[in-house]
């Protein structure tokens, strides 16, 4: 039980980590979008914990609500518009790309592990209370990003947010428009 008590960071770590780790490779094996879809949605909510052991409350709060709530019912809605069943199977699964595609996969993960280890050569030096100050003043982590976002970058944030309303209202605008053609809506009468 003391192990317990004295590793228990690392085991919650390890277990969300691995759970993440499952649910993107669920992501691109599972054959049925929905089931893909669920399990995205899980590792959001495990990246989410990830967020909360290092004490990024906010970042966690982000996560649950941006990608958790909002990116995953735009891919359900656009799975449903896309209407899955009435689609002609490919066989895409495992084609002569794989070759590629794991080499792909292979050079990124060279590459994030140049990042990290290039990151954390540049780290040592670091002091990570300069990410909580706030004009001089010591602020947690929520106010001192909520101070930045809301201060210095608000004409950036707003245009952000409107190029995705933009988006979300052209993707039903496309979805009925294609719903209506399959229905006979749009064809003129003879």
């Amino acid at each position: 039980m003391a192990f317990l008590v004295a590793h228990f960071t690392q085991i919650v770590f390890y277990v969300l980590a691995l759970l993440a780790v499952l649910g993107g490779i669920g992501v691109v094996t599972f054959k049925n979008p929905v089931h893909s879809a669920l399990s995205l949605l899980g590792t959001f909510l495990m990246v989410a914990g990830l967020f909360v052991l290092r004490h990024a409350e906010f970042l966690a709060a982000v996560q649950v609500l941006v990608y958790a709530g909002g990116i995953m019912v735009l891919f359900l809605f656009v799975i449903m518009l896309v209407n899955v069943k009435k689609l002609q199977p490919e066989a895409v699964f495992l084609s002569a790309q794989a070759p590629m595609a794991v080499l792909a996969g292979v050079l990124v993960g060279a590459l994030v592990a140049f990042g990290l280890l290039a990151g954390k050569l540049a780290a040592a030096g670091g002091v990570p209370a300069a990410l909580q100050t706030v004009d001089g003043k010591v602020l947690g982590n929520t106010e001192a990003v909520g101070w930045l976002l809301y201060r210095q970058y608000l004409v950036p944030f707003e245009v952000v947010s409107v190029v995705l309303l933009v988006a979300m209202v052209g993707a039903i605008v496309f979805g009925l428009k294609s719903a209506s053609l399959d229905r006979g809506e749009g064809r003129a009468e003879r």
